[in-house]
């Protein structure tokens, strides 16, 4: 039996691309990802930068890039309305030029090829 070469969070991947593609891969992980690239934003203005996606798979997706160490989530309990921030981490922004290459091929597309 072969051991896996690539694991990451105690899951094991065939490949390298296919660890990159379930970290960041799915409907909304890299939407989420190339709002954040500027930036810190709170949950509501994810919120309003994303208006299709539910409330919990926004939640769930935020939880789960949390827990594979790409967002880190701040939660400022100093005076209510609590207020809760997302960033990228260090290892997140290592993603910043993968998910513009991603936006900048999907504007390409929009440009040469749509119509």
């Amino acid at each position: 039996m072969v051991a896996e070469k690539h694991v990451f969070n105690g899951q094991s991947y065939p490949c390298c691309a296919s660890l990159t593609m379930g970290v960041i891969g799915g409907k909304w992980k890299t939407v989420i990802l190339f709002h954040l690239m500027d930036g810190k934003l709170r949950y509501n203005e994810l919120r309003k930068a994303m208006p299709t996606v539910t409330e919990r798979t926004l939640s769930l997706q935020l939880k789960k890039l949390e827990s594979d160490g790409i967002v880190a989530r701040k939660v400022y309990h100093k005076k209510p309305p609590l207020k809760v921030e997302y960033a990228l981490t260090d290892l997140g922004k290592t993603l910043i030029p993968i998910v513009q290459s991603i936006a900048d091929w999907g504007d390409y597309v929009v440009t040469k090829y749509s119509g």
